[in-house]
């Protein structure tokens, strides 16, 4: 071996390549969506349009005078909202004293008791005065309201009313026991016991009409039977 001759070093094995770990990746499945919460009841079916039901009558008395309450119509609305439907009524409800006095309202209510409690304590506030000759009226009357149409006749004694229960309801709560009636046009009875109320308020006794324009009733006086037998 020469001198100063430098003998290489045999380099060290190259380790072994170690596999690379797998990569983990993070999992982003959505987890399952829960079941949609049931959604809310809707009531048992659908509002109804208007629900005509008996004409009930009631009798209260108010400071000794006697007064009948009638309910003509019931009526359901129906609102849709978050939770469901929600449910409201209307009472159309006629009050009278069966003495020339009647009155006519609608009451509200989320129940139907308070809706024709309401309904009553309105139409009392709003009574008015019908001219009334004896049991009938004292001349044919014509009335109209909305698409209702409300034709009063009087009649003689014994013959009853004859009308249907809706106008019916409102005559017998004025204390009109002979009247002959008939019903045109729409039969909506909102509309036809408002033509009906508007017909009888418009009816003037024969001193109402002199009276006001002015004019005193003559008394015929029969003539005696000498006069009739001298004549």
């Amino acid at each position: 071996m020469a001198e100063n001759e430098i003998i290489p070093t045999p380099a060290a094995p190259a380790p072994e390549e170690q596999p690379a770990p797998p990569v983990q990746r993070e999992s982003r499945g959505h987890g399952g969506h829960g079941g949609h919460g049931g959604h809310g009841g809707r009531g048992g079916g659908r509002g109804g349009r208007g629900r005509r039901s008996d004409v009930g009558e009631n009798a209260f008395g108010a400071g000794g005078e006697e007064i009948v309450e009638k309910v003509v119509f019931i009526n359901r609305s129906s609102k849709v909202v978050k939770g469901g439907r929600r449910f409201k009524f209307s009472a159309l409800v006629v009050v009278g004293d069966k003495k020339g006095r009647v009155g006519v309202a609608l009451g509200k209510a989320a129940e139907v008791a308070d809706a024709i409690r309401r309904g009553g304590e309105l139409a009392r506030n709003k009574m008015q005065t019908v001219s009334l000759k004896d049991v009938t009226i004292p001349h044919e009357v014509y009335s109209t309201f909305g698409g209702a149409k409300i034709l009063l006749r009087p009649a003689s004694p014994g013959t009853g009313i004859i009308a249907g229960k809706t106008v019916r309801a409102v005559l017998e709560s004025a204390g009109i026991k002979d009247i002959l009636t008939k019903s045109l046009g729409s039969k909506n009875a909102a509309n036809v016991v408002k033509a009906t109320l508007g017909a009888l308020v418009s009816l003037r006794t024969r001193e109402q009409i002199y009276k006001a324009r002015g004019l005193e009733i003559k008394k015929i006086v029969a003539p005696k039977a000498a006069e009739v037998a001298a004549a």
